[in-house]
């Protein structure tokens, strides 16, 4: 299958498959990028009998290790958890999952103010980026029919032939790589999308936060415990700005800040010891207790961007599909980035389950439906940002919070929280969209009511809640 090597010069690697070879090799696929989506994605492949070659720009992470420092801790929910049971592997990823059950609130005083998520019992998971992405390569790697190859950069398709060129800088050598499938799964900079934005009529944008982050890090305590509450997700809402805190299985915290770039209080104004400490007393004195390494992850760690990926379409001749960050990259604020990457493989599955191996209709279908729901997700996120720096500390949201719980635990049947459309259930991201318009002019008219603030599960609530439902119908 290989050609021997040539001293001196870069060595070329065929392997190709035609449309119509013959049945035990025409379920050849390849896919670029070894991310969370990749990894998983290789999995299902797998598991429906597919011969799948993955190609990842990144060194092998078994082999040395995750190394934090850039990665913001994730948020496992409903869409996530299917998938997960589709690879039959949930009770594996499971078991390095920390439930957290609600927003954990703090104040500037340093008071705390307690948010459940859903219903009772609903939570989602803490997980690390890193740590799960090395769990779900080892998955795949158990599959005969799953093959990594790692150090190598993409760097463009030969779409007449479906023909890809790869470099691997390590061993100076080169390979091409043909399959009848090829899925784009290599992020937010996909080296696969940059070839199909070449072609005619393919829309694309690119938004960036005037926010960026940086990771920080709360230590476990003395004997390994964590030093805030475990089960839960902590916000430090701060207006413009905000921390938050996501659990570790080894007693320790993520955090993550998020701040301007520039202006009064951002990152450019928080460049020497002084500044920072000044910063972080000022607004997060209760963390800054907690936090003994702050300077050093500071200075150490980078400031990284947060940008919105847009594009259309995701497919090219029905042979080239984009999935995950490559087609749709959000900002982190709904905790739905590796859900919706997630959600993309369980419905690509399920379309095999109904299509078999009929990649031009099962391409085609995903392409019309799937686009409108990975925008929405990214409206959504967009959204929940204002609500976790800001909206989460008002007094009128928290009572509106109070009231969607009474309102969800009376009237499960006829009501539903947009938050827990998107984070609880499978209903596509952009019927959660369009039910946001709906629930806030539904609350704009509850809030308004005389004394909501002691009758906020009394009579009049319910009656206006019945009246936006016989107009809802």
């Amino acid at each position: 299958m290989f050609d021997a090597p040539v001293a001196g010069a870069h060595r070329i690697l065929n392997f190709q498959l035609e449309l119509h070879l013959p049945d035990m090799t025409k379920n050849k696929t390849i896919v670029v990028g070894a991310g969370l989506v990749g990894s998983l994605w290789a999995i299902l492949l797998a598991k429906r009998g597919y011969n799948v070659e993955v190609y990842e720009r990144r060194s092998d992470m078994r082999k040395a290790g995750f190394v934090g420092g850039r990665s913001i801790n994730l948020a496992m929910s409903d869409r996530g958890w299917k998938a997960m049971e589709k690879a039959g592997i949930k009770e594996e990823i499971m078991s390095v999952a920390i439930p957290m059950n609600g927003r954990m609130i703090h104040s500037i005083e340093g008071e705390l103010t307690y948010q459940p998520y859903g219903k009772e019992g609903q939570a989602i998971y803490s997980v690390s980026r890193g740590g799960l992405n090395l769990e779900l390569i080892k998955i795949a790697d158990r599959f005969e029919n799953v093959k990594f190859f790692f150090n190598e950069k993409c760097l463009g398709i030969d779409l007449d032939q479906n023909i890809i060129q790869f470099e691997n800088d390590h061993i100076l050598e080169h390979k091409t790589g043909k399959a009848t499938v090829v899925f784009g799964a290599d992020g937010a900079f996909s080296a696969v999308r940059n070839t199909l934005q070449k072609t005619n009529r393919f829309s694309y944008s690119q938004s960036y936060l005037d926010h960026g982050y940086k990771e920080l890090t709360i230590p476990p305590g003395a004997d390994g415990h964590h030093l805030i509450e475990k089960n839960a997700l902590h916000i430090w809402p701060r207006g413009q700005f905000m921390l938050i805190a996501l659990p570790n299985h080894d007693g320790s915290f993520t955090c993550t800040l998020f701040l301007p770039f520039e202006g009064e209080e951002s990152f450019e104004n928080l460049k020497t010891d002084t500044q920072i400490k000044s910063f972080f007393n000022k607004y997060f004195a209760d963390a800054v207790l907690l936090m003994p390494t702050l300077i050093e992850d500071f200075q150490q760690n980078p400031t990284s961007s947060l940008a919105t990926i847009r594009c259309n379409p995701w497919q090219y001749k029905k042979r080239i599909l984009l999935i995950g960050d490559a087609s749709h990259g959000i900002v982190p604020f709904y905790g739905q980035g590796m859900n919706s990457g997630f959600e993309d493989c369980t419905i690509l599955d399920e379309m095999m389950e109904e299509y078999g191996d009929d990649w031009e209709t099962i391409i085609s279908e995903f392409n019309s439906s799937r686009i409108k729901d990975g925008n929405a997700i990214a409206d959504l996120a967009l959204r929940n940002f204002v609500e976790m720096r800001d909206l989460v500390a008002d007094p009128k949201f928290i009572l509106r919070k109070k009231i969607e719980k009474h309102l969800l635990n009376k009237y499960p049947e006829q009501f539903l929280p947009v938050y827990s459309m998107v984070t609880f259930s499978h209903i596509p991201y952009s019927e959660g969209l369009k039910e946001t318009a709906n629930q806030d002019a539904l609350f704009e008219k509850i809030l308004a009511i005389e004394n909501i603030e002691e009758n906020w599960n009394g009579v009049e609530v319910d009656q206006v809640f019945q009246e936006w439902i016989k107009g809802s119908a």
